[in-house]
């Protein structure tokens, strides 16, 4: 079943930027899914769409239930719940410890306390930072801090994780500990969908690759490889 429906989408900023041209993509419920292709070719404004922070200049897109082409404001929200999204520069909130900034994003959708009192560890056990709850961000390293965003990101049960660029500004054996991670979210049944420039990590965990250039999909391969040189 499609949890991502694309048709013929096309993305303009003003009248000279395409930032997306025509595109037509299915992702289905459950699948891990590569977004690759050179920087500037159109994979952050394709992600900007599936979480509703732009629309569609001309075409259709659906994730899940919702109708994002017609989206209305008070409904990004609720999109939000079932889209969770991990940014390559984490995003946490400085003064709030690792609890709060994973309780934040349950607060947020207005979940019972009692609720999120349980759920919270559960999510930061599942990340290994459950002995880390109280600490602040700056007492985390890199890798610990992508792990609290990964577990503020899948708190709330989404149907689909945006992960982008998770592994950017992670050394080597860190950014493995974050894909397995991400395998193990994925095996859960949750579609992972991850924009990357890491082309070991593609070549080595095999899954679906979609490559973007120039606002186009130039390629969709199950088990792909990354194809460009480093």
């Amino acid at each position: 079943m499609a949890l991502i429906q694309m048709k013929g989408v096309t993305k303009k900023y003003h009248r000279s930027t395409t930032a997306l041209r025509d595109m037509t993509l299915s992702v289905n419920q459950g699948e891990f899914v590569y977004l690759v292709g050179p920087s500037g070719a159109g994979k952050s404004s394709l992600i900007r769409l599936l979480y509703g922070e732009e629309r569609p200049t001309t075409g259709s897109l659906t994730v899940g239930e919702f109708d994002v082409t017609a989206l209305k404001n008070k409904q990004v929200p609720l999109l939000r719940r079932s889209v969770g999204v991990v940014f390559q520069d984490y995003k946490l909130l400085p003064k709030k410890t690792v609890f709060e900034n994973v309780a934040y994003a349950m607060e947020v959708i207005g979940e019972r306390r009692s609720i999120i009192k349980k759920r919270v560890p559960e999510v930061l056990e599942l990340v290994g930072l459950k002995h880390k709850m109280r600490s602040f961000p700056d007492q985390l390293s890199g890798g610990e801090q992508q792990r609290v965003a990964i577990a503020r990101a899948i708190v709330n049960n989404p149907k689909l994780l945006i992960a982008d660029e998770p592994t950017g500004n992670l050394d080597p054996e860190i950014s493995w500990e974050i894909m397995q991670l991400l395998e193990r979210i994925n095996l859960q049944g949750t579609t992972v969908l991850m924009a990357t420039h890491n082309s070991q990590i593609v070549n080595t965990l095999r899954h679906r690759v979609v490559a973007i250039e120039d606002g186009r999909i130039v390629r969709d391969e199950e088990e792909g490889d990354y194809g460009y040189n480093d």
